[in-house]
């Protein structure tokens, strides 16, 4: 919770440029419903491709894949499912129409990160339970060499870091004393560095930021993959990661 935390402790001066980037931002943001007046059919077509890329690539970011051919009926049918990666995808699938279609009545809470863990999960032993041990997390490198890139918080503080980071979320968006867009960001890398799952960290932190753009009125989301566009830049994402 180090960067909610320096939010709270700290005044900052944003870069213009960030700032230039906020304001195209919250421009875009008024414009949304003329937008979606315009072109209905075609935004039809983007809500559906959104959903498809954003399962497959949360997904893919964490090594499970399927085959191309069976994406479609994975996220839009209703056969069999082949194995653990299919269930995880439409797990996640699950997930994204539910944020989709109910955000204005999902809040932020522990309960709601530990609902999205237990759908993306589905029938695993640890669905929508914390961490019951300590887990590190390894760097591997090509020539078989590995180190601890870092450490998260212990399992048995989890639950207490979880509530704590959540209230500072709702706390610091209530006094509006830091810019919201800027908050989303803190609170996804403070989650990611708690690490409160044994495993499926990396997606719910994406749910949680697909929700939390929900609530501040941005529906992008909705049209186009956040978590592709994560996924093509992965390589900044755990880059990030190693100096927290």
């Amino acid at each position: 919770m180090t960067t909610l935390n320096q939010f709270l402790k700290e005044s900052f001066s944003i870069p213009a440029s960030t700032n230039w980037y906020i304001a195209d931002i919250s421009q875009a943001i008024g414009k949304q419903e003329l937008f979606t007046k315009q072109s209905p059919q075609k935004l039809k077509v983007l809500k559906e491709h959104s959903v498809i890329e954003s399962a497959v690539s949360s997904n893919r970011i964490e090594g499970i894949t399927i085959d191309k051919s069976r994406i479609n009926e994975v996220i839009f049918g209703k056969a069999l499912l082949k194995d653990r990666d299919e269930e995880e995808i439409r797990g996640y699938r699950d997930a994204l129409n539910l944020i989709h279609n109910k955000a204005g009545s999902i809040k932020l809470t522990d309960k709601t990160i530990l609902d999205f863990h237990k759908l993306i999960r589905r029938d695993i032993w640890d669905a929508g339970k914390y961490k019951d041990k300590n887990v590190d997390i390894i760097e591997k490198y090509p020539d078989g060499s590995e180190r601890i890139r870092f450490n998260p918080v212990s399992f048995k503080e989890t639950p207490k870091a979880i509530n704590e980071l959540v209230k500072l979320y709702n706390q610091i968006l209530k006094e509006k004393t830091v810019h919201p867009l800027l908050l989303l960001a803190g609170f996804n890398l403070d989650f990611l560095c708690v690490h409160p799952f044994r495993d499926g960290n990396g997606r719910v932190s994406r749910l949680l930021l697909l929700l939390s753009c929900y609530h501040l009125g941005m529906e992008v989301g909705r049209y186009i993959s956040l978590e592709r566009l994560i996924e093509q830049n992965k390589e900044r994402y755990w880059l990030l990661l190693k100096y927290f």
